[in-house]
């Protein structure tokens, strides 16, 4: 069974965690000086902040899958749908050891996929995707885990 991912970068994570906290009715699962992560049933999502972001708000989303079955159905689907996919393959990420792959959506949203298979005392093993990943991704910089964003227009509909 997959599981979404939001991961949503914020200015104080004390603070951040109180509310989403409060919010969801629990505390995170993982909580870190600059890093928190809850994985929840109701709805069934693995819901993270954190302070690495390259613009306060949402950083990314992502399918968290099971297994490698599972993993290279979601990438399949994101190929047949017609994105450019950057397969990082095992990486270190959010405190996690994962497979992962990552696409942006029309819209310029970086999605991942990827399936988590470990724990890690540090939040990444690298400060940069590769460089092919900038053809996918974006040209501004990488981080560890989604890449840089691409600036996007405000919407007047909701403020």
């Amino acid at each position: 069974m997959k599981r979404l991912h939001v991961n949503v970068a914020v200015n104080d994570i004390a603070e951040s965690v109180r509310f989403y906290s409060v919010l969801f009715g629990a505390g995170p699962v993982v909580q870190e000086s600059d890093y928190a992560k809850w994985m929840l049933e109701d709805p069934r999502v693995n819901f993270a902040i954190s302070t690495h972001g390259t613009i306060r708000g949402l950083d990314h989303l992502g399918i968290q899958v099971e297994d490698k079955a599972e993993l290279e159905a979601v990438s399949g689907a994101l190929k047949a749908a017609g994105a450019a996919v950057f397969d990082q393959g095992e990486t270190t990420c959010c405190y996690a050891k994962s497979d992962k792959a990552w696409v942006r959506d029309p819209q310029g949203i970086a999605w991942e996929t990827f399936l988590t298979h470990g724990r890690s005392t540090t939040y990444g093993d690298s400060a940069a995707l590769p460089a092919a990943a900038s053809v996918v991704m974006s040209d501004a910089a990488q981080s560890c885990c989604a890449p840089a964003a691409d600036p996007q227009p405000k919407s007047a509909c909701c403020g």
